[in-house]
């Protein structure tokens, strides 16, 4: 509880008191009863009084503070200086409960976003200075110690360490990361020191651009919210001029009945007509379902992208990088006459001068020490391959091109991807087949979607047709394209658009920056954060951190659990409202059913929402 909610709470047990104390004592004269109620009412109202007169002042009159002064001093007017008060300590008492609340809601997202760097160790001048991270420039050298936040996004230069990326990712295992390895800012280093070279100043690091999009998350409002702000505008004069001639006309129609009767009448039909409930909880749904994104690694740019993905009736996904980790391995290697690991070996030897993918792939797979004097005579052919002397033998790694220039006779490979062949003294010896991988998650992904009742799945690839067949038949994809550009994807996304409901809205999953275009266009884009580019995410209105598949249906089951929760909030307000509100103006509902009627309805709202919050989602 903070200093204000403190504050507030010890008026309202002030007055509390006050009210009992009066409620109990008897005094011969009446007047120092009221005087004790009143100075009750100002200890736990006043600032609800002056809210209201603030308001006025700036022409915003029907509002809640409005009706609750007017209705309080009604009840003084016809001389319920109990009810008066008790009405006004209520209130203030769901006012509390839904600072609370909605404290407590953005404390889970604080709790998640707390990665603001309060500094960077700087290298300047031969000796370490310690600046905010905004006067840091890109290429300086930064020292983290263990315990500190990463303050800007880099390259690690000396050292290795476990990071900490659970308020980046939602993962709670650390990340090992060494000497070339790229770190994020916001990350919190576990255990060893390291040195990093920035790559990115602090407004345009991965942290900055994190806390920009939930703190400007609640500025984009869904159409849930939007109605409640116009339900509001309308409905609160409707209401205040149905209470003015509730108070005023009956009396002059009906026979043996007073103006106080009907005044009563009128101001608890005031109390319960206060909008509070509909106000205060939409609003906080929304929140607690962008907060309970944010802990699975998943940040929603705004709560009408929040309300869209419950819609969520195509996905389109783009391949590399997306559904495969964008990264070329060896698959399989088939030898002839030698062991794989000779084959391998040979092949890594004969291309470890060149920094071409395929030579990565092939080292990386060998993981071994490569000893340069093994290699001579290295000749490249362009469009073919290689020629290189190792260890004295004459070897061949490339096409099949390459084979028939030097009338090598080859057994064709029917694998999918990049087939690397080899020979050995002008022998075939085999072939090392290198291709992107499926991400491990992709399967659950496309599983779980189909579970949350998405119609289509698509993949659009700029790859080729036989490899993105296979990963689509592989995946069980519904429709392919492949060989595509940019604008390519733009089309068949516009083609795709036709074909969902009126209400469905298409989802695009990318992280390229030849993705940005379909991202902006579609009715949801989602980006891969963890890998995606910065043009990816920044016209994306969905990234997720960890870049796993899985966190898009997490996103659809918290997006649909927040609708069914703000629906239960609309229906369960309106309804106890129109109920009350009658029973208010045929003057069976006295004004404790209208407290009951507005804070207690408000109060019920709120509990609801905050259940977002502790949400489990199906994995």
């Amino acid at each position: 509880m903070n200093k204000k909610e403190r504050k507030q709470l010890i008026k309202i047990i002030i007055a509390l008191l006050l009210m009992v104390l009066t409620f109990f004592l008897k005094f011969d004269n009446k007047v120092y009863h009221h005087v004790l109620y009143i100075i009750a009412y100002l200890i736990v109202g006043s600032n609800i009084i002056i809210k209201a007169f603030k308001n006025m002042v700036k022409g915003k009159i029907f509002d809640e503070n409005f009706l609750m002064t007017v209705a309080t001093l009604g009840a003084f007017g016809i001389g319920e200086f109990p009810e008066a008060v008790a009405v006004m300590l209520f209130y203030q008492v769901g006012e509390l409960f839904q600072s609370y609340a909605v404290d407590k809601s953005r404390k889970s997202v604080a709790s998640l976003m707390d990665i603001r760097p309060d500094y960077a160790n700087v290298y300047r001048s031969s000796e370490i200075q310690k600046v905010s991270p905004d006067e840091v420039n890109i290429d300086e050298v930064i020292l983290v110690k263990p315990g500190e936040k990463v303050p800007l996004d880099g390259v690690v230069i000396e050292g290795e360490s476990y990071l900490n990326m659970q308020a980046l990712t939602g993962e709670s295992i650390p990340l090992k990361v060494a000497v070339n390895d790229t770190v994020l800012s916001g990350a919190i280093n576990n255990d060893g020191t390291l040195k990093i070279r920035v790559s990115k100043k602090f407004l345009e690091s991965t942290v900055s651009k994190i806390l920009d999009l939930v703190e400007n998350a609640s500025n984009r409002k869904a159409k849930s919210e939007n109605f409640i702000s116009k339900f509001a505008k309308y409905y609160t004069p409707i209401v205040v001029m149905i209470a003015v001639i509730l108070a005023l006309v009956p009396p002059f129609i009906i026979k043996d009945t007073t103006f106080a009767t009907w005044i009563y009448r009128a101001l608890s039909f005031l109390v319960v007509s206060c909008p509070c409930a509909l106000v205060i909880s939409i609003p906080l749904s929304f929140f607690g379902g962008i907060g309970a994104a944010s802990k699975q690694g998943v940040l929603i740019k705004g709560s009408n992208y929040l309300e869209a993905l419950a819609n969520t009736e195509i996905v389109v996904c783009d391949k590399t990088g997306t559904l495969t980790e964008g990264v070329f391995k060896v698959q399989k290697i088939d030898a002839i006459g030698c062991s794989s690991d000779d084959l391998l070996r040979y092949a890594t030897y004969a291309e470890s001068y060149s920094n071409h993918p395929i030579s990565l792939s092939l080292r990386q797979s060998y993981q071994k020490e490569i000893d340069e004097k093994m290699v001579t005579g290295v000749k490249e052919f362009s469009g073919k391959g290689i020629t290189a002397v190792v260890d004295g033998k004459t070897v061949l790694v490339g096409n099949e091109k390459l084979m028939r220039e030097f009338d090598i006779s080859s057994q064709k490979s029917e694998e999918s991807g990049t087939v690397v062949y080899i020979a050995i003294d002008q022998q075939f010896k085999g072939a090392i087949v290198i291709a992107d991988k499926i991400k491990d998650d992709s399967y659950q992904a496309i599983k779980l979607l189909r579970e949350n009742h998405v119609k289509k799945i698509v993949m659009l690839t700029g790859d080729q047709g036989k490899i993105s067949k296979e990963i689509a038949k592989e995946l069980e994809i519904d429709e392919y394209h492949a060989e595509l550009l940019p604008q390519d994807k733009v089309s068949w996304v516009e083609k795709l658009m036709t074909k969902k409901s009126p209400l469905g809205k298409l989802m695009f999953v990318g992280d390229g920056m030849n993705d940005a275009p379909v991202l902006a266009m579609s009715d949801i884009g989602v980006a891969m954060g963890g890998l995606g580019s910065d043009a990816a995410i920044e016209a994306a209105d969905v990234v997720i951190m960890s870049d796993e598949l899985t966190k898009i249906a997490t996103s659809i089951q918290i997006s649909k659990k927040t609708m069914k929760i703000v629906r239960e909030n609309i229906v369960f307000a309106i309804a106890v409202k129109i109920m009350v509100l009658i029973l208010s103006a045929i003057g069976v509902a006295n004004m404790w059913m209208a407290v009951f009627a507005d804070v207690g309805v408000s109060i019920l709202a709120i509990i609801n929402a905050l259940r977002i919050l502790k949400m489990k989602v199906e994995k």
